[in-house]
């Protein structure tokens, strides 16, 4: 079956570029112009028919990071798409308050199309390997982890996570009382392309803990290991 890819970008040379490779690789690309016409496609998707979308981070209309909170504030399923943020701007701020927005990964203009190819695949893979082996839910106290069905239950109402922090919940809570490093959490993910002292795990865990914590600033649930790591915790209050 085609993918199709919604490409968020005011940059007609490089959205053809990218149509153009992408095509050669076997997906579709459908572009919008700003930030309010990517909206507009995605809000009107009832089918979900978007695999991913490509967020340029500076559009004409708006900021890129609203367009990305915004589309994390959809009704599903639009509302779990993944994002690949795209940035001219080399600030490792961007990228962190980006991933803090929802999305799951970013590329650095320039960049060579064979990596955004590799990167696609990649956040694309994710969901797929999930949802194929069917396994039964993770309950933790008052948390559920429907791995089937990729909800997160907290007191038995819904929680709203990206397509990458639900997986990188699910590798924790698999694994539950065991300390994971950040490469072993990476490693986990399958297939998610990093540099060296890459932070983004951090910035995740710390999304995780505002949504399925308590209190995060007083984590029970996934708990640092100073030096070492994550460990979600085995046994849990309520």
């Amino acid at each position: 079956m085609v993918q199709c890819i919604l490409m968020i970008e005011d940059d007609q040379r490089l959205a053809t570029m990218v149509d153009t490779y992408l095509a050669q690789n076997g997906y579709v690309v459908a572009h919008a112009v700003d930030g309010e016409a990517g909206l507009a496609a995605l809000s009107g998707d009832a089918a979900g028919r978007f695999a991913a979308v490509l967020l340029d981070l500076m559009l004409p209309d708006t900021d890129g990071l609203d367009i990305c909170r915004r589309i994390r504030a959809l009704a599903p399923p639009q509302d779990s798409v993944p994002i690949v943020m795209l940035t001219a701007k080399g600030d490792p701020f961007d990228r962190v308050i980006g991933l803090e927005m929802g999305a799951d990964d970013y590329l650095p203009k320039p960049f060579e199309p064979r990596e955004l190819l590799a990167r696609l695949r990649a956040v694309l893979r994710r969901p797929r390997l999930a949802n194929s082996a069917g396994p039964a839910p993770l309950r933790f106290g008052r948390l559920e982890i429907d791995r089937g069905a990729r909800a997160v239950l907290l007191d038995e109402r819904p929680c709203t996570l990206t397509a990458y922090q639900f997986d990188l919940l699910a590798a924790l809570a698999e694994r539950a009382g065991r300390v994971l490093s950040r490469d072993h959490l990476i490693d986990a993910l399958k297939g998610k392309a990093h540099e060296p002292f890459d932070r983004s795990i951090d910035v995740h865990i710390a999304r995780l803990r505002a949504v399925i914590e308590d209190d995060p600033k007083h984590p029970r649930r996934i708990i640092t290991v100073r030096g070492s790591g994550y460990v979600f915790a085995r046994v849990q209050d309520g």
